[in-house]
């Protein structure tokens, strides 16, 4: 399979939401991230305002995205289509997001649901990300040093 990955622009955020709306575990409805404070302008203006999304395309259809808090050195985003999962389109995304943090910062670090089995904490354990601290919600705390560093 074929694919693409590059940096988000404002114009993608439809296809960001509709990726992100599409996945079955850690599923968010809309409404839900907008009683979060997350909505087309929020996420349009932080695309905007500094390199922090990119998105997986396969034969121009978006279908995997990652996103980060390049200031706070946080992974907050890795989603992939359910129809695309397991072709290796999360770890495509995952890179030039972990890359993009560790040219600022020495350790990152992400947060997911730390019920097992939930699929993501099997994907950042393969990808060198170490459990830290589970967190009162119920979710557990990930760091990753940078290679080397």
């Amino acid at each position: 399979m074929m694919f693409n990955v590059r940096l988000a622009v404002a114009a993608d955020v439809e296809a960001l939401f509709d990726i992100r709306t599409s996945v079955t575990q850690n599923h968010l409805s809309r409404e839900q991230m907008a009683q979060m404070g997350i909505d087309a302008e929020s996420l349009a203006a932080a695309v905007s305002a500094a390199p922090c999304a990119w998105l997986a395309e396969v034969d121009g259809q978006p279908v995997a995205f990652s996103m980060i808090d390049l200031d706070d050195a946080c992974l907050f985003a890795v989603f992939v289509r359910p129809a695309f999962e397991g072709q290796g389109l999360g770890t495509a995304v995952l890179q030039p997001a972990e890359a993009a943090l560790f040219a600022r910062h020495a350790r990152i670090w992400l947060s997911t649901d730390g019920r097992e089995p939930v699929r993501a904490n099997g994907f950042y354990r393969r990808h060198g990300w170490v459990p830290v601290a589970a967190l009162d919600d119920g979710d557990v705390r990930y760091e990753k040093a940078r290679p080397g560093g």
